[in-house]
């Protein structure tokens, strides 16, 4: 996996159409308008890559007010900031660019660049520790590792999270198998998860969600590795829905629960994963496939992407710089 996620070409915004995978295209964001609309559909997702994004869309924001409007900037990153309510790296993202607009475009540019290379180095720091983890708690042999949805590369800019721990470990001889939950509704592991494993060659099955606490009941699973979008000051993690059964499961049996995620994805206002905001989405997600109704007409759909993990179930949070454990 040598391709950006996303990356700054020329005047626009160059991104992975995510929605398109396995099917590999790429899109322009020219306006503030495509990269609200780029976060909404996700077209780009992951709570890092989405931090990126922010600060690339406030610099594109600049650019179009050239003329100095700062008002019409700071208007344009709030609308950025609020695309998708719960992952902290998008607003993160944003926070870290505005202070650089009034200084000018360029500036703006600069600064955004800069939180793009950072995320890069995060990653790859954070899946070295996260590796040298594993490694104790599961032993220095090839391991069964669990994760769900999608947090490698395509979720961040060049290097992952979870799949860059799985990346990491890999690299080391250290992964036997990798069981990739499908993640309905959207299928992020099935279409975007196994896509970068195949790239890889790391080798791997895909399940279907319900399948893994099961799987790992049996003592099939050394360990689960996932991704995070926000983990709140005690520690509790919100990821994609489904995340909370894998933990259980994982406390049960005994196995580690690894939560790999940089630094910018902690979010010390949020007390606890109550006072954070699950983004629900389209119903329509859950009650069609392949765009063909699936569910009776006069049903509807609850369809929240995210759920909370208790910082109790969680082995230990990974961060480039450090590795947190509730105390």
């Amino acid at each position: 996996m040598t391709v950006r996620t996303l990356e700054w070409v020329d005047d626009h915004i160059d991104v992975v159409d995510q929605t398109a995978l396995p099917q590999w295209r790429r899109v322009a964001l020219r306006t503030v308008d495509d990269v609200v609309d780029a976060i909404g559909r996700l077209v780009v997702r992951g709570a890092p890559a989405l931090g990126v994004l922010g600060a690339l869309g406030v610099a594109l924001a600049a650019r179009q007010h050239a003329d100095g409007d700062l008002d019409a900037v700071r208007a344009d990153a709030d609308r950025i900031a609020s695309a998708r309510p719960t992952a902290v790296n998008l607003s993160h993202g944003v926070r870290a660019v505005l202070p650089a607009v009034e200084r000018g475009p360029d500036a703006a540019l600069a600064a955004a660049r800069q939180l793009l290379e950072d995320d890069a180095l995060a990653c790859a720091a954070l899946s070295r520790r996260g590796a040298a983890l594993l490694r104790e708690r599961v032993g220095p042999q090839p391991m069964v590792l669990a994760t769900h949805c999608n947090a490698g590369a395509l979720a961040c800019v060049d290097w992952g999270t979870a799949l860059g721990v799985v990346r990491a470990l890999h690299g080391e001889g250290l992964v036997r198998m990798v069981l990739v939950g499908e993640t309905r509704p959207l299928l992020q592991g099935a279409r975007i998860t196994a896509t970068e494993l195949v790239a890889l060659d790391i080798p791997h099955r895909v399940i279907v969600d319900a399948a893994g606490p099961g799987l790992i009941a049996t003592g099939a699973v050394d360990a689960v590795v996932v991704g995070a979008d926000r983990v709140a000051a005690n520690l509790d993690v919100v990821n994609k829905v489904g995340t909370y059964g894998l933990a259980l499961a994982s406390a049960r049996a005994g196995i580690p629960f690894v939560v790999a995620a940089p630094e910018s994805t902690l979010d010390p206002v949020a007390p606890d994963g109550v006072a954070v905001t699950v983004e629900e989405r389209d119903g329509a997600e859950v009650l069609q496939f392949g765009g063909h109704r699936v569910a009776p007409a006069e049903s509807t759909a609850l369809n929240p992407a995210f759920d909370i993990t208790p910082a109790d179930l969680v082995t230990a949070i990974v961060t480039e710089s450090r590795v947190l454990h509730r105390t």
